[in-house]
């Protein structure tokens, strides 16, 4: 599971806690529809509380039964593997499974017991009888991804638009205090409706970006996340996924960097931001208006770019080739033109077969 994913599961079996503290002390009927909306959203959604109310059910019978066993308690524990419902109980077991001796493997037992028995203890001091119980935020959560060569253009529910580009995939939590947003792969661009009580924060591989109200661009590289400036301001720093917690606090905050219009700046793993610089953010963000747009730049990089939507890949054959420069604004939709441009070119032999697009000297 990626660094990305066990940060939504932990944002969901959190999510879950709350709908089901709620639920014990009764929810209204506007609280219930958001409820049902929230369980409707991701099947993940039911995994997590279904698996909250049974760990619950489980630790009610404990404790109206004091002489149940902690041996046995752990052994119901581990006997729910075999359900299909599996998202909480094998990450408390497994520690205490796999790859132990014998002897480690009662020491194991021993902490995932009070792991248990302290969520327990936890369960029953918020579902306890109280007069005043906090019902938690709505929250929705939204998941967006292209194929190959697709582009989708998507009004969120607090009227951001999302542009999301080829072989893109994105997933977006939304509640009354935050949203989060998830890109997982390739390329999307944010046009925020800003709202200071409600920040919006990308993570995208190691950067994390946060709105200041703003249109901005994040793409993730092989080894580093590009965010782009189009309109407004936005904060980049590394990804507090990666870092714990620490993003809350003042020393994660200064490695953040405030960048404006027209400023681009790249986040490598394990790195903190390199200096902005200043780029025609326009042109980065041709792919909104489904082009492409290069300034005397290695036909390498034309032909990578090409390859993001193109249905037959482009290979350069002759390696010289590679550092050819190459000018112009072309159509992502249209492989022709861009094949007749480069048949124009002196010395430039282009071989268009059932697979690929094989460019080499002549």
């Amino acid at each position: 599971m990626s660094v990305n994913d066990q940060r939504l599961r932990n944002l969901v079996a959190q999510q879950a806690a709350d709908w089901f503290v709620a639920n014990r002390a009764g929810l209204p009927a506007r609280e219930r529809e958001d409820f049902g909306a929230w369980l409707n959203a991701s099947p993940l959604h039911v995994e997590e509380y279904l698996a909250l109310a049974a760990i619950a059910r489980d630790l009610r019978e404990a404790c109206a039964k004091p002489q149940i066993s902690v041996d046995a308690l752990v052994a119901s524990a581990c006997a729910a593997q075999d359900s299909p419902i599996q998202p909480l109980w094998p990450r408390i077991a497994e520690a205490a499974r796999v790859g132990l001796s014998l002897r480690r493997r009662a020491a194991a037992v021993s902490v995932a017991t009070l792991t248990v028995l302290s969520l327990g203890l936890l369960l029953w001091w918020n579902v306890r009888p109280a007069r005043h119980v906090p019902i938690p935020d709505a929250v929705a959560t939204l998941r967006f991804e292209t194929r190959h060569g697709e582009q989708q253009t998507r009004r969120l529910p607090d009227n951001t638009i999302l542009h999301l580009n080829t072989d893109s995939t994105v997933t977006i939590s939304y509640s009354q205090s935050e949203r989060i947003v998830m890109l997982t792969s390739g390329e999307a661009d944010f046009e925020v409706i800003h709202e200071p009580r409600r920040p919006f924060r990308v993570f995208a591989g190691s950067a994390e970006a946060i709105d200041i109200g703003t249109q901005f661009d994040v793409r993730l590289e092989r080894d580093a996340t590009v965010v782009t400036v189009l309109e407004g301001r936005v904060a980049v720093g590394p990804s507090s996924m990666l870092h714990g917690s620490a993003g809350s606090g003042q020393a994660a905050l200064a490695k953040f960097v405030e960048l404006g219009a027209d400023q681009q700046i790249t986040v490598a793993q394990g790195a903190l931001p390199a200096a902005p610089v200043t780029v025609d953010a326009h042109r980065t963000a041709s792919w909104l208006r489904r082009q492409i747009t290069f300034d005397h730049e290695p036909l390498s990089r034309v032909a990578t770019e090409f390859n993001r939507y193109a249905a037959k890949p482009i290979e350069i054959a002759t390696p010289e080739l590679r550092d050819l420069q190459i000018s112009g604004v072309f159509a992502i939709d249209d492989p022709d033109a861009f094949i007749a441009f480069l048949r124009s070119l002196d010395g430039v032999h282009v071989e268009v077969t059932a697979t690929r697009i094989r460019v080499r000297r002549d």
